[in-house]
């Protein structure tokens, strides 16, 4: 760690949140100037997005759902967990992503995302017998695409073996929030070329935006903060997971691109 005159502090190692931004920086620079997304241009090049970012959508749920084991109470009976604000934050989390209002009816993002995907013409079997799968407690990854099934491996590692601190670190500075405006643009003119077949797509884009923005970044954020406390190792351990986080992103982003152009 340096002082704000640049020289190492060789004594006192504070870690935050503002040094674990500072050490993924170029690494969120690479996600955000990443060639896939200017790959992007057609209708089909989208399909071939989604039909291996849909497996982001699904094992965001089950990181969010071993936070929430973790942070609020689950069994019975019931007592009250350590952290009262961070298991505030996961459960609004866990209603908006698994019971969000859409087109007046409750349902999950990752249900949204499915139904963009059959609305545009994506194939969906890979991603159906995965969940198919995971119904009777396996992680079957056969017939997923290569990059895809590395993300998902990386994600449940995590989920196994990190710490709290390194998996709320993982689910906060690995959100969809580094997806850039000229991607969502360039959806949205598309979507207008087909007559609306992407609407859903758009929808699932454009909220994930808001409730990142206004709501939950800043509140990830605090719980990573919380979680970490005072302990030096356990902030190691999110800057860390934060950047295996993004690294996992961009390997993910280079294996969709890598169809795109094959």
């Amino acid at each position: 760690m340096t002082r704000d005159n640049g020289e190492v502090n060789a004594t006192a190692v504070v870690f935050s949140i503002e040094d674990i931004e500072a050490r993924i920086a170029p690494l969120r620079e690479r996600l955000t100037a990443h060639p896939l997304y200017a790959a992007i241009r057609t209708q089909d090049d989208l399909r071939v997005f989604m039909e291996s970012h849909v497996f982001a959508v699904w094992d965001f749920m089950s990181l969010l759902k071993a936070l929430q084991q973790k942070l609020t109470c689950v069994s019975v009976p019931w007592v009250p967990t350590k952290f009262a604000a961070s298991r505030r934050f996961v459960n609004e989390i866990v209603l908006g992503e698994e019971s969000d209002e859409f087109e007046g009816r409750p349902v999950s993002h990752f249900e949204v995302y499915l139904e963009a995907m059959q609305e545009c013409g994506a194939d969906t079997r890979a991603v159906a017998a995965l969940v198919e799968s995971a119904r009777g407690g396996a992680l079957d990854l056969a017939g997923v695409p290569e990059a895809a099934a590395g993300f998902v491996a990386k994600t449940f590692e995590v989920i196994r073996t990190g710490s709290l601190a390194a998996q709320a670190a993982a689910f906060t500075f690995g959100r969809e929030d580094v997806i850039p405006d000229m991607f969502r643009e360039l959806v949205r003119e598309l979507n207008r070329e087909s007559a609306g077949e992407l609407s859903k797509f758009v929808w699932y884009l454009e909220r994930h935006i808001e409730v990142d923005g206004e709501d939950h970044g800043p509140l990830s954020l605090r719980m990573v903060s919380d979680l970490c406390g005072e302990d030096a190792g356990l902030w190691e351990e999110a800057a860390a997971a934060a950047e295996a986080a993004i690294e996992a992103r961009l390997g993910l982003w280079d294996g969709i691109l890598g169809r795109i152009e094959g």
